[in-house]
């Protein structure tokens, strides 16, 4: 771990003069003087002046150059709680900003941890996240907190661990999520020194045992990758090794259960840059000179982790056929790399230009997104599960509001009072006549804000009015009110449903009073997945489901029945009509089957079947056939263009189906047609597909098309369509392959 800096009062003022206008510095310097004669008579655990802490406070944030009132916030954090000042005497001072972060801070130092459990319970993440309307509020406590782990020595054991816990679980993946990755590694390895100490100062010896051979195989890379990029002719440019951290290299021990021996990414090279493309132009140069390792390439630039954090990271075979690790970034992403949210603060650059108004907006902007990240850490140990969660801005609209008991609700921004009623329990929604927010009756269109105070106002006799459905913003509540009319209106719809189909099956020729029995409309809510008849018909009334489709399923019977002695009374007409149809001697003892020994005619038996070469039909797949002179019924796939032609010529079709859609012989026939790019291995590659999947293949063609694309023709032969789907989705998941399609010819 690197030695931890000691600041004095004075170096601190110096810190903020290089970045502060002489004012705002005068602040700095007042804050420390009045927390130094109010902390006087005070002392640390250690034995030390307590105003050393509140320096060493204000110092970290000096030096991630935190604004004015960030910094006198750090001298000024513990006053309130541990001096006779008041949250107005600092207000007066100050001014009500300082005033809100130390409000903040303070709130944040009440909360008790009874478990490792409740650490990591989301309610905890979400409080927070309230109690921090101003990210800066979590900035002032992660320095308190970076100082107090590097003073936890003074501490009885129990309480070193207990610290150390509650460190690692919460602050070190807050720090994580802004991306302060500075602050992250130190709260990290101080955290390991005092759970797992033996572990901890295992890995350090061992490090300092290698240090040579690292620090000598980090030049080497350095060197040549300096040699590689210097055709570039790139200006500003650095290159350097950069140490893994102690907490990092023990969790890949632990989770990937190595040996110290068997880690050989100790040290990593980071590139510094000027331009994005400068970035790319270096990566190029590092693949053109060592083999990247598959799988191991980030391109954090242009898709940025959700913590702002932007940089390419890369994984090749470097000098001694060891594995290097490089990280690329320009000088601007690396100071949000390391110093994360506090990199973007106003004062850092442009004090006093007309740019600093814009440099605060984009600022809060970004701020206020993290606020809402905040809120989605599941676990402490699932960083990577949670970047990987985040998508855009999803989870800045929401507000997190406060029952009197203490619990957290999330709510969509917009939300009000009934939307928290329905939220807390259906029931205290159905039963909500009003609200009262931070001690102060309501009305129900109050637009909820994160840290509210919300007590819900209830009454036995309430109910839900229409007009709810104007005063909620969430699914839930809606939901929940629409389904209490419902059941209200239950009845009534009932029995209107029934009329409405009554009158439908009558205008399509059914007999309503026969199909409108207990047991048909209990059949037919079966079909719909309904609990039971009396569900459907409420939904009809209502008007979740329209009556054609509950009509459709009440008659199905009935037309599939009509439909079938239809099919059976054509087939009979074609045979009368004299067409010479050629028979399959062999078939003729067969029941109901042709030579193909798969396809059932309606109503007729012992007709010679071809299925079409056109379209390779496979059992389950649809199939319609049409009469041939002297040939038989052909058989096609719907769709095919020759079904069409027939069908256009005057021909009858036929229907015709599978005596089992699961194919009762192990090979048909099957034409599929493979695109994509004209890339090295693509044959090999859909060859290897297909013979993992099918061991008939009847024939294969490749071509190159126009515009550098290329076409591979399979016939293949399969059991039934879900055997040739599989296939086709298979060769559809290759790489480069644009398009898979059966065939037709």
């Amino acid at each position: 771990m690197a030695k931890q800096k000691i600041y004095t009062a004075q170096e601190v003022l110096d810190l903020v003069k290089d970045y502060m206008s002489q004012q705002d510095a005068a602040s700095v310097k007042a804050a420390y003087e009045w927390a130094a004669d109010l902390h006087k008579e005070q002392l640390r655990k250690s034995g030390e002046p307590y105003i050393i802490h509140p320096i060493q406070v204000a110092g970290i944030l000096a030096d991630l150059k935190m604004d004015t009132a960030t910094v006198v916030a750090g001298y000024l954090h513990d006053v309130v709680e541990d001096t006779p000042a008041t949250l107005e005497d600092v207000e007066d001072k100050f001014g009500d900003t300082v005033a809100r972060i130390i409000d903040g801070v303070t709130k944040i130092s009440k909360i008790k941890y009874k478990s490792s459990q409740e650490q990591l319970a989301e309610n905890h993440r979400k409080l927070l996240l309230a109690m921090s309307q101003d990210i800066r509020v979590i900035i002032v406590k992660l320095a308190d907190r970076l100082h107090n782990m590097r003073t936890l020595g003074a501490l009885r054991p129990d309480k070193q661990q207990r610290i150390a816990n509650e460190t690692l679980d919460i602050y070190a993946p807050l720090a994580d999520r802004l991306g302060i990755s500075a602050m992250k590694w130190e709260l990290e390895d101080l955290s390991l020194s005092y759970l797992n100490p033996e572990e901890y100062h295992h890995i350090a010896s061992l490090m300092n045992m290698r240090r040579e051979e690292r620090i000598h195989y980090v030049d080497d890379a350095v060197n040549e990758i300096e040699n590689a990029i210097q055709d570039l002719k790139l200006e500003n440019t650095k290159v350097y090794g950069r140490p893994k951290h102690i907490y990092s290299i023990y969790r890949k021990m632990v989770d990937k259960n190595k040996n110290f021996e068997e880690i050989y990414d100790l040290s990593a090279v980071r590139i510094l840059t000027n331009t994005i493309p400068d970035t790319y132009a270096i990566l190029g140069a590092i693949h053109s000179k060592w083999t990247p390792i598959p799988g191991r390439f980030k391109d954090y630039i242009a898709l940025p982790k959700a913590n702002g954090y932007q940089s390419l990271h890369t994984t090749v075979i470097g000098p001694g056929g060891r594995p290097l690790e490089v990280q690329i970034r320009t000088h601007d992403m690396h100071e949000i790399a390391e110093f994360g949210v506090a990199a973007h603060w106003a004062y850092k650059k442009n004090k006093g230009s007309d740019q600093e108004a814009k440099i605060k907006d984009q600022t809060e902007q970004k701020l206020n997104v993290i606020q809402g990240i905040l809120e989605l850490q599941q676990g402490a140990k699932d960083a990577e599960d949670f970047m990987d969660s985040v998508q855009g801005d999803l989870f800045s609209d929401r507000v997190y509001a406060f029952t009197p008991r203490g619990d957290v609700f999330e709510l969509s921004k917009g939300a009000q009072p009934l939307d928290m009623a329905f939220s807390i329990h259906t029931n205290v929604g159905i039963k909500t006549t009003g609200a009262k927010v931070n001690g102060r009756i309501v009305p129900l269109d109050y637009k909820i804000k994160t840290g509210d105070i919300v007590e819900i106002i209830t009454s036995a006799t309430a109910k839900p009015s229409p007009d709810w459905l104007n005063l909620v913003a969430t699914r839930r509540a809606r939901n929940k009110i629409k389904q209490y009319f419902k059941q209200l209106d239950r009845a009534d719809n009932i029995i209107a449903a029934k009329d409405l189909l009554a009158h439908h099956l009558r205008e399509n020729g059914f007999n309503s009073d026969e199909l409108l029995t207990t047991e048909n409309l209990a059949k037919g809510a079966e079909r719909l997945h309904y609990h039971s008849a009396d569900d459907m018909l409420a939904a009809i009334g209502f008007g979740d489901v329209q009556v054609p489709g509950v009509a459709n399923k009440l008659t199905e019977d009935i037309r599939e029945a009509r439909e079938k002695q239809a099919n059976e009374n054509l087939q009979r007409e074609l045979l009368e009509e004299g067409h010479a149809i050629e028979r399959n001697e062999v078939a003729l003892s067969q029941r109901r089957r042709s030579g193909t020994d798969d396809i059932v005619i309606a109503g007729v038996d012992n007709l010679l079947i071809r299925l079409g070469r056109c379209c390779t039909p496979v059992p389950g797949d649809e199939v319609k056939g049409y009469i041939t002179k002297g040939r038989g019924i052909s058989v096609h796939r719907i769709g095919c263009p020759n079904i069409r032609a027939a069908e256009a010529q005057g021909q009858r079709l036929v229907d015709v189906q599978w005596e089992d859609e699961n194919g009762l012989k192990p090979n048909y026939d099957a034409d599929v047609t493979v695109s994509g790019e004209n890339r090295t291995g693509l044959l090999n590659d859909v060859l290897r597909t297909v013979n993992a999947r099918t061991k008939y293949v009847n024939s294969v063609n490749g071509r190159v098309i126009k515009n550098g694309m290329a076409q591979v023709s399979l016939s293949l032969g399969v059991k039934n369509r879900q055997q040739l789907e599989a296939i086709l989705d298979a060769l559809n998941n290759l790489p480069a392959v644009y398009d898979v399609e059966r065939a037709f010819h």
